[in-house]
């Protein structure tokens, strides 16, 4: 069975279109992960990033990419499309932008947010595409992870059950 059409799920053509349109001033953030198990950490730090700005970008990491990663063999557990569709139905979510690179730095050069955020498991300093953004102008943020929530974590604990 198909899954409904996707309307937040679009190419970087199609989003860049897309942000022409936006008004003057709009505040872009961009945020990227592989969202394969979807947590309360994920949604509260997708609300959080959210909230810095007008409008949150997601980029996607796709199947291949998660895969360059080395999480496991067996990552992700869901494919790209489930995963983008269960993201599209956050409010706090709008764009979605899957990327096959082993990093967004590609794509964040392509979006040019004004504010680019990670978890806290990042340092500020290791963030990918920070350099691009801070040049630009704009913020990077590394938000404080919802204590007790990762995806591996929680693979982990299923896998013993």
């Amino acid at each position: 069975m198909a899954l409904p059409a996707n309307p937040k799920l679009m190419s970087i053509r199609t989003f860049l279109k897309r942000k022409a349109e936006l008004p003057p001033g709009h505040r872009l953030v961009f945020t990227n992960g592989c969202y394969d198990i979807l947590h309360p950490g994920h949604v509260d730090l997708l609300t959080r990033a959210r909230a810095l700005g007008d409008s949150l970008v997601l980029g996607l990491n796709s199947d291949e990419s998660v895969q360059m990663l080395g999480k496991g063999g067996d990552r992700p557990l869901n494919p790209q499309d489930d995963r983008a569709f269960v993201l599209a139905g956050l409010a706090c979510v709008d764009f979605i932008i899957v990327f096959h690179e082993s990093t967004p730095l590609e794509l964040i050069k392509a979006v040019r947010p004004q504010v680019l955020v990670k978890g806290g498991d990042w340092a500020t300093e290791t963030i990918v595409g920070r350099d691009v953004v801070e040049q630009a102008g704009g913020a990077v943020h590394s938000l404080p992870l919802l204590p007790g929530y990762s995806t591996t974590s929680l693979v982990e604990r299923i896998r013993r059950n």
